[in-house]
């Protein structure tokens, strides 16, 4: 598979504040993506959640399905537990051909809660990191061995949130641990996603591109706010309206021949942020980078 340009269904519909977007269509959304030249989606809360319905409807509009996120509870479950609760979830992603999941660890997680401020985000023990390490490891062999690539996501207001966790989750993991690079929660935790790509673009199966406001990124920071009022203030956009340089992320990982999914997303509310107009920008400025590589 060569690069492909997708995008996540977030720049019209937010699943962890429902009230944005909910006046706007599933349709709408797939229409204004193929249009604006993506080649698939990854999955909403809008979505049909049966392979046959899925498939069907992302068929009118000549959408593949990107992926999904899976909600990981290894904190609480064993491994063998995990992969038989996510085996609805899986099986959706294997029937319409998808080979990468993205999953992050959401025990403890505090990014869906409007007043918990990002400050009090869950950190682990080192026991309790090797612990989940383990976990993970061997959840994403069992994955692996039935067709199946986990993309790691790491995320704000989770336990794996900064740039220092992302490196000693991939330093202790097995290699079928691979990694979602997602560029904007990376720099809203501090880090820097072109470093991030230089170290670890060998175990990246998956890439969000979001860009930050930073302006924005400054106030919460400043105010401490919890995610959800980030999203809300406008931190995120699309890839070339913000303050991140994408054709140095994107260097590294054109330079091995990565040939996964490139995917536009950027929670913001539709009706600050129209739509149709991110959604261009965004893949314009990511098409034009990988065309001129």
């Amino acid at each position: 598979m060569s690069i492909r340009i997708g995008i996540n269904p977030l720049t019209w519909t937010n699943d962890d504040l429902p009230a944005l977007g909910d006046d706007i269509s599933l349709e709408t959304c797939l229409t204004e993506a193929t249009a604006a030249g993506y080649a698939g989606v990854e999955l909403g809360r809008k979505f049909p959640r049966e392979a046959g319905a899925l498939a069907e409807v992302l068929s009118r509009h000549d959408l593949a399905l990107v992926s999904g996120w899976y909600s990981l509870r290894l904190l609480e479950r064993d491994a063998d537990a995990e992969f038989a609760a996510m085996q609805p979830h899986f099986e959706l992603l294997k029937a319409l051909d998808c080979g990468v999941m993205v999953c992050a660890e959401v025990s403890r997680a505090v990014h869906s809660d409007m007043n918990v401020r990002l400050s009090r985000r869950p950190q682990l023990s080192s026991s309790e990191f090797a612990e989940f390490a383990g976990r993970l490891s061997e959840l994403a062999g069992r994955m692996r061995d039935n067709g199946m690539r986990l993309a790691y996501h790491h995320h704000m207001g989770t336990v794996i949130q900064t740039e220092q966790e992302v490196d000693a989750l991939m330093e202790t993991t097995d290699p079928e641990v691979e990694l979602l690079l997602d560029t904007g929660h990376l720099t809203f935790a501090g880090g820097d996603p072109v470093r991030a790509m230089k170290k670890h673009a060998a175990r990246i199966a998956h890439l969000h591109c979001k860009d930050i406001r930073s302006a924005v990124l400054r106030r919460c920071l400043n105010a401490d706010t919890s995610f959800l009022e980030a999203v809300l203030q406008g931190v995120f956009t699309v890839p070339g309206d913000g303050c991140i340089d994408y054709a140095a992320v994107l260097g590294p990982l054109l330079a091995r021949g990565y040939d996964g999914w490139i995917v536009v997303e950027a929670e913001q509310d539709p009706a600050v942020a129209d739509p149709v107009t991110y959604a261009n920008l965004g893949f314009h400025t990511l098409a034009a980078l990988i065309e001129s590589h």
